[in-house]
């Protein structure tokens, strides 16, 4: 295997798998939670997880941006669907895990926001996503975790 063949297995496996590093890592981190703070995750990430989707299905629908194989008339480093490339699911998935995590642990909360730029960056690299599709899901991601946290902690200090 050549270097740049070496390279582009290395893009493409952060680019698909990298997000399931970020839900092994947030469930590590809920697991060593005391319970009331096992609860206070928990329901961020469940309302979190219904704003993001929103949120994700309203970007898709209000702003179209063809993904760069599509445009650029390139091979992206993956099969890939021609859809919607806006926002990225695997950075908003990424991004909205570091997030949570973030309430938690600082450290493990900065590794999961390193990765879910890597994510992003490899998804760019691999032909299948631009900036804007990367730096959408990141936004979307951060203001579903912080609406709800407000959420959570009201509903488990209540």
């Amino acid at each position: 295997m050549t270097e740049s063949a070496s390279v582009n297995s290395l893009i493409s496996a952060v680019a698909q798998y990298a997000v399931f590093l970020s839900i092994v890592i947030a469930v590590g981190v809920w697991l060593r939670l005391p319970r009331q703070q096992k609860w206070e995750f928990g329901f961020t990430g469940v309302i979190g997880g219904a704003i993001a989707v929103a949120l994700l299905k309203l970007g898709g629908a209000l702003y179209h941006d063809p993904r760069p194989f599509v445009t650029q008339h390139i091979m992206p480093l993956f099969p890939h669907p021609a859809d919607n490339g806006f926002p990225s699911d695997h950075t908003l998935l990424a991004m909205f895990l570091a997030m949570c995590v973030l309430f938690y642990s600082r450290k493990w909360g900065i590794v999961l926001i390193a990765l879910a730029a890597a994510i992003g960056g490899a998804r760019v690299a691999s032909h299948v996503h631009h900036w804007i599709d990367i730096f959408g899901a990141m936004l979307f991601a951060v203001v579903a975790a912080l609406a709800a946290r407000r959420a959570a902690l009201r509903l488990t200090r209540a």
